[in-house]
């Protein structure tokens, strides 16, 4: 099978979507099929390379954090594309390259498969000063990028329902995004460990909540600095590893409530080579956003064998498991109950980070090749069979 797939962010930019797009890549390949990808270079420069055409094109953060806007003709590429045949189209973003996926697929008659990523709902604000007109913009806008397509595929029932109560009518297959477990399934080097926690000035006795992710408003990590802030000197070291918009104004936070290093430690952004390191650091992976849509960020820190203490939502269940791989919090004061049990219970690690990493593996990435191809083909097999029923 010859299979395009189209996105608006790929290598070198770390995101969730780049993850899960590099993930299908590899191992579709590795299952025999074809595939090239469509996406936007960095700069205002087209080329292509390996298999990855890149369009050239411009910042547009005001639209939607990282978002750039493509510049460049695209016809020559396109072209290109065409010719190629691909037997499927699978768009991963509604920007930019949606518009040409949803041209090529056209022109082929082929399927376009569209997986939908973000919770648009939590970003309303970069483009929008009334929450209510976001949030019905983001409604009508995810229904007529559905309408366009022949399936979607959501990361998690909670993706599913959203687009439910959008109004979608288009089928949607919930196909969590999968991780590489290689990556991440070594145990700890403990030189390594050590080693990180006298770079960054973290006492060998402190407890470490790590969190890994962008540092912007939707992931909620005000929430975890007035968490910490709420501990006072206990040895808790919350450490953010990332970067992002917001980034200086969380360090004027954390000073405001009096943190400073080694309370919490702004990490910044780190290797992906790297950051299971990074995980294996944390005693515990932290998370209060409600923004996402699975967050790979969760399962990762399982694969590493670290327990989650996350914010209660509808994209963890199954996923985190309360008292057998981490907790799930209501509120500010939960959280402390929860950690409070995690720390009575030194004997029960092990365990639980045994736990995690059986978790974890539901999400590799060859069953996540696996079902989306099993999509594709039932999308190639539907409308072939909507072909044979036309009149000659």
């Amino acid at each position: 099978m010859k299979i395009l797939i189209t996105s608006d962010w790929y290598s070198p930019a770390v995101n969730g979507v780049v993850t899960s797009v590099k993930n299908l890549r590899r191992e579709l390949e590795r299952r025999g099929h074809k595939v090239r990808v469509l996406t936007l270079s960095q700069t205002t420069r087209s080329w292509e390379k390996d298999g990855v055409t890149y369009l050239g094109s411009v910042a547009a953060g005001l639209v939607y954090p990282g978002a750039r806007l493509r510049t460049a003709l695209a016809g020559k590429w396109v072209r290109e594309l065409v010719a190629w045949r691909p037997d499927v189209v699978h768009s991963q973003c509604e920007f930019s390259t949606f518009f040409l996926a949803r041209r090529i697929a056209e022109e082929l008659d082929v399927p376009l498969v569209h997986t939908y990523h973000t919770v648009y709902e939590d970003y309303t604000h970069y483009f929008s000063p009334s929450v209510r007109f976001g949030k019905k913009a983001v409604a009508v806008f995810s229904r007529w990028v559905a309408g366009q397509t022949d399936c979607l595929i959501a990361p998690t029932g909670k993706v599913r329902l959203l687009l439910k109560n959008y109004g979608v009518d288009k089928p949607v297959f919930v196909v969590p995004s999968g991780i590489d477990l290689r990556r991440f399934g070594g145990e700890p080097d403990p030189w390594r460990m050590a080693v990180l926690r006298a770079s960054l000035n973290i006492p060998q006795d402190r407890l470490v909540l790590v969190s890994v992710g962008r540092l912007a408003g939707e992931k909620n990590i005000d929430e975890l600095l007035r968490i910490r802030a709420a501990m006072g000197n206990s040895a808790v070291t919350l450490l953010l590893v990332g970067d992002g918009p917001d980034r200086a104004r969380l360090e004027g936070l954390a000073a405001s409530l009096g943190l400073a290093a080694p309370d919490v430690v702004f990490a910044g952004q780190v290797a992906p080579e790297q950051v299971a390191d990074w995980y294996q650091l944390g005693d515990l992976f932290v998370s209060a956003s409600t923004s996402e849509t699975q967050g790979l960020t969760y399962v990762e820190a399982l694969a590493a064998g670290v327990p989650a203490l996350c914010r209660l939502d509808p994209c963890l269940v199954n996923v985190i498991r309360d008292g057998e791989n981490g907790w799930q919090y209501r509120d500010e004061a939960d959280f402390q109950r929860k950690l409070d049990c995690f720390l009575a219970q030194p004997h029960r690690r092990k365990q639980l980070s045994q736990n995690a990493r059986q978790t974890a593996e539901g999400f590799s990435a060859e069953r996540f090749a696996e079902s989306v191809e099993a999509v594709y083909r039932e999308q190639i097999a539907r409308r072939a069979g909507q072909k044979r029923e036309v009149p000659a």
